[in-house]
């Protein structure tokens, strides 16, 4: 698994569209700024197949130093929560589908023949 940045997906995107890579950062940026202001605004985002984007209020809370374990207290904030749309968990299904048949690999020798399980086999062949 790797790190894909903003460059990159622009990029990708860019190529994929034919359109300058300088036009496509711009509406990117654009969308993204406005994810933000919406969500600043305490408004639900909604794509659908891809996912749910809504603020939460998180509660007022005692916490613990874990130095000092001195008591601490944790204002209430807003933070957004993300749920995973129809498509994007298919597609995440799918690709820990194909994980997971990768690994369960034949233990075939290379030529295809099975390989003897003991030394008493490899005598008898």
């Amino acid at each position: 698994m790797s790190t894909v940045t903003k460059k990159e997906l622009i990029d990708q995107i860019a190529d994929a569209t034919g359109q300058k890579r300088v036009v496509v950062k711009n509406i990117c940026q654009a969308f993204l700024d406005n994810i933000i202001v919406e969500l600043g605004r305490g408004n639900r985002l909604e794509f659908r197949d891809f996912g749910v984007f809504e603020v939460k209020q998180r509660r007022a809370r005692r916490a613990q130093n874990p130095k000092t374990l001195e008591q601490v207290w944790v204002p209430p904030k807003r933070t957004v929560k993300f749920k995973v749309g129809r498509l994007m968990k298919q597609t995440l299904s799918d690709a820990d589908a194909a994980d997971a048949a990768a690994l369960s690999f034949d233990h075939d020798g290379p030529d295809g023949a099975n390989k003897p399980a003991n030394q008493d086999d490899q005598n008898a062949a």
